[in-house]
């Protein structure tokens, strides 16, 4: 199963969908977003591209009553699961949290293969030694929105655990 992962949109809309859009065009089959999404709104613009979204809040949270408003109307597509997420897909374990103190907390536990986390506006892909003696990975996607940075997202593998950083295609937001 490979899946898109994205934080720190900040509103950016069209970079949102153009991540998602090349995601899916790569064989993603769900979307993570770890954070700073602000408006909810802006999940509109990945929606149309039919893939489940799960999505927490960063240091950026917008309106939370109208996320939860979106998530209702979403027939189930997007899900959003406060300030932190864990998840089971493809038979791995996977953390999503905005804050990379945390994210590094919960990945030398060894209780999850993969966790994920955004706010550095910084993208990276590292494997961590944990506590018990395995490796999880520890990624950031950057910031999909581009704000102070290059705009990246990552699409990954789950039954092969590769990760790659891509660069989010030319739009205009």
């Amino acid at each position: 199963m490979k899946i898109c992962i994205v934080s720190d949109s900040h509103d950016r809309r069209a970079h949102l969908a153009a991540a998602v859009e090349d995601a899916k065009a790569r064989g993603a089959e769900v979307v993570l977003h770890c954070g700073d999404l602000v408006a909810p709104s802006t999940l509109h613009a990945a929606q149309p591209f039919g893939l489940p979204i799960h999505v927490i809040h960063g240091n950026n949270m917008g309106d939370i009553a109208a996320l939860c408003k979106l998530c209702s109307r979403s027939g189930g597509q997007v899900t959003y699961h406060g300030q932190d997420a864990s998840l089971e897909l493809n038979g791995k374990r996977i953390f999503l949290v905005h804050y990379p103190h945390y994210a590094k907390a919960m990945a030398a536990t060894g209780d999850y293969d993969l966790v994920c986390n955004g706010h550095e506006h910084r993208a990276h892909i590292d494997r961590v030694t944990n506590v018990k003696g395995t490796e999880t990975i520890l990624l950031d996607p950057g910031t999909v929105g581009g704000v102070s940075a290059k705009a990246t997202f990552v699409v990954g593998d789950l039954e092969t655990m590769e990760f790659e950083i891509l660069d989010v295609p030319p739009c205009t937001d």
